[in-house]
């Protein structure tokens, strides 16, 4: 299912709230050159706010620019040179050339501008106006169209045969790295463009490291975790998802437990994305899900519900339920119009403070972590020194961490769970 950017464009402009004096220009962006002389650059990805609104994915320098008193779109793009369809193969976009963009800007001289996407060079814009526009902007394309949701769930379907593929590399003697590989071969194969992000992949300890990169590190032993946060990406539009694995396929009754904690959690989280419903509710839902978890297991002591008011929950579950994604992983999270951030600092790594609507697509990501920076923090344990079984944790430091993510789009109805063909335990 292809995309009708001009109907996205016609439907999206009353929702700017451009007032008839003011006009609207998104930048591409600019090649980035690679630090040494070899006339090569880093690929390039155009703004996603630029993409969204063109579909034009190879269009450096670009220009989407909106009149909001004609209520007409003009698409400014670059020329395409001999020497680029000669040795790149390129062929020439549809619109304007680059070269009237300032002529076009020029008779709109003395007008406020807002500038979206990439910086423009030459444009003077309204830095209050640009954010007001870039808040309505992020929030009129939170709804998924039918035609992204299409291709979300193509990218969920590559997603599903990389973690596919990686099953039989979780067993001791295999890296971290060998991991990646099959993994990425896996997404590339079930039609992957590309990886939505850097992959993830934390044995052991490293398992509780919330943005490790692969290693040469093997799998030491079986009943070592293995924390797998990766996805694949389509047209631009990313999947991400985190499972833990255990090698061997069975840990110490300890790890069983910690596991079921979160998957319980998640699995309740999941279920509370409707319609209606506060992201922040949520996120304290789960909160307290797992801290009765650890109660139950001994790690700690107290009521559930004022062990998360006490930010607890902080020791072990230090980041936020989730996020939105689409055009590449928490995008248009953020606020609710009107809202302003939460200063609470157990809400600190919360990606968004939203009322969920049908179209969101939302990741809902709980976990529980033993990492040794937070632990063994003097503070925390003078803080925390009543309501934790310090000796417990101890015991346990060092195993790493569990994280469960799926990608949920919420409907008028039941949520519907994208990733729920990728393998758990």
């Amino acid at each position: 299912m292809s995309i009708d950017h001009a109907a996205r464009r016609a439907r999206i402009a009353p929702a700017l709230g451009l007032h008839a004096d003011e006009i609207l220009v998104v930048g591409a962006g600019q090649p980035v050159p690679k630090p040494e002389v070899s006339e090569q650059h880093f690929p390039f990805v155009a703004h996603q706010e630029y993409y969204y609104l063109t579909g034009h994915a190879e269009a450096p320098g670009g220009i989407i620019a909106y009149d909001a008193k004609t209520r007409e779109w003009t698409s400014f793009v670059p020329e395409v040179t001999e020497m680029e369809r000669v040795w790149d193969g390129t062929e020439q976009l549809p619109g304007e050339f680059l070269s009237r963009f300032p002529a076009w800007l020029a008779a709109r001289a003395g007008r406020k501008i807002a500038a979206l996407g990439a910086p423009i060079v030459g444009v003077q814009s309204d830095d209050e106006l640009s954010a007001r526009i870039r808040e309505n902007l992020k929030h009129a394309r939170r709804p998924k169209e039918n035609g992204e949701i299409e291709i979300m769930q193509r990218a969920a379907f590559a997603t599903a045969e990389g973690y596919t593929a990686v099953q039989p590399f979780l067993s001791p003697g295999f890296s971290e790295r060998r991991m990646q590989i099959e993994l990425e071969a896996g997404f590339f194969r079930g039609g992957a463009t590309t990886t939505g992000y850097g992959t993830i992949v934390g044995v052991g300890a490293q398992a509780a490291v919330f943005h490790g990169s692969p290693s040469p590190h093997r799998i030491a032993k079986a009943g070592d975790f293995i924390l797998i946060d990766a996805g694949a990406e389509v047209e631009r539009y990313v999947i991400d998802v985190t499972r833990t694995y255990i090698a061997g396929g069975s840990g110490t009754g300890f790890q069983r437990d910690l596991y079921m904690a979160v998957k319980t959690a998640q699995v309740r989280a999941c279920a509370k994305c409707v319609s209606g419903t506060e992201w922040k509710d949520i996120h304290f839902g789960a909160a307290i899900d797992m801290m009765g978890s650890l109660v139950d297991m001994g790690v700690l002591k107290g009521n559930p519900t004022s062990l998360v008011e006490q930010e607890a929950h902080m020791l072990f579950f230090p980041h936020g339920i989730g996020h939105m994604v689409g055009l590449g992983v928490r995008d248009a999270s953020g606020l609710e119009p009107g809202r302003e951030k939460d200063p609470r600092p157990c809400l600190k790594s919360l990606r968004m403070d939203l009322i969920l609507r049908p179209g969101y697509v939302v990741t809902v990501e709980p976990g529980l972590y033993l990492i040794p920076a937070l632990i063994n923090d003097p503070a925390r344990r003078e803080k925390y020194r009543d309501v934790v079984n310090w000796k417990l944790v101890e015991q346990h430091l060092g195993i790493g961490g569990v994280r469960i993510e799926d990608n949920l789009l919420v409907t008028d109805g039941a949520p519907i769970n994208l990733t729920a063909a990728i393998p758990k335990l």
